[in-house]
């Protein structure tokens, strides 16, 4: 784990994988790439308004948590959730594929009634 994630900021609640599990794949990519890029240690999962279904994921790696943020320990890279997206994503699975064709990260979302082809956007 890296030392980013051993401390907790106040403010910020660590919840577990229920909320958002991440697949042993995922970890794996999400620890190279955040090696690779440098930018933070901790990933950010949002969910915003757009896409073609009318809401959209968005990844991000941060230097740290904000308040309010609820976080999830992963044995390298750390999940952060602020509480709005948290209502969108609750019981979601992040997956990741190395496939050509249609590879990528994967949401899994029990709460998406429809989501667009690219699997980027979604609608409740």
């Amino acid at each position: 784990m890296n030392e980013a994630s051993s401390s907790i900021p106040e403010g910020v609640r660590v919840v577990d994988d229920r909320l958002v599990k991440v697949t042993d794949a995922a970890a794996k990519k999400l620890d190279s790439l955040c090696e690779r890029e440098q930018s933070g240690s901790f990933l950010r999962v949002r969910v915003t308004g757009g896409g073609c279904s009318g809401l959209a994921y968005k990844l991000k790696f941060v230097e740290a948590p904000k308040k309010g943020d609820l976080m999830i320990k992963g044995q390298g890279t750390s999940i952060l959730i602020d509480t709005k997206s948290a209502l969108y994503l609750k019981g979601m699975t992040l997956d990741y594929s190395d496939k050509l064709v249609a590879g990528g990260f994967k949401f899994n979302n029990p709460n998406a009634k429809a989501s667009c082809s690219c699997g980027e956007s979604f609608a409740v």
